[in-house]
């Protein structure tokens, strides 16, 4: 559709599911999304079993996973949830930089990674990416020379 030359770009609400074990990180993030255009957040969940349960129920666009959780970790999750949901975008939001762990999130599905550190600046930027269908990986775990974007 055009509106007077210009092309009109109909916007969709992102439904995001945030998940991990601490409340106040959870709320944090919540906040932070809040500032994003056209961001809805569903749900919530405190470890990987209700993590997977609520991904297909909810049917998020994108989830915030951490990779340390009760029940399954966060990779564990992210493997049951890529064949369960498969279109949703998996972004973990952790505060663990291990390059073996990082690389176990991509294979078992991560769409990016983002340290906990690097949330403030980097968490929208990497949403936008990974919304995108571009893998994204947090700009600390680049710096420190163990992993490169090729990894992701």
């Amino acid at each position: 559709m055009k509106v007077q030359g210009a092309e009109v770009v109909e916007m969709t609400i992102v439904r995001v599911l945030v998940v991990d074990d601490f409340a106040l990180w959870r709320d944090f993030v919540i906040s932070r999304l809040t500032t994003g255009p056209n961001l809805q957040v569903v749900g919530t969940a405190s470890d990987g079993v209700e993590a997977v349960r609520k991904a297909v129920e909810l049917r998020p666009d994108l989830i915030l996973l951490d990779v340390r959780l009760p029940m399954l970790t966060g990779i564990e999750a992210a493997g049951h949830i890529r064949k369960l949901a498969p279109n949703a975008k998996i972004l973990f939001l952790s505060g663990e930089s291990d390059p073996d762990v990082v690389r176990a999130a991509f294979d078992a599905g991560a769409n990016g990674f983002i340290l906990k550190s690097d949330a403030a600046n980097g968490l929208l930027a990497g949403m936008a990416a990974v919304l995108l269908g571009r893998p994204y990986m947090s700009r600390g775990l680049m710096d420190r020379g163990n992993l490169t974007e090729s990894s992701a």
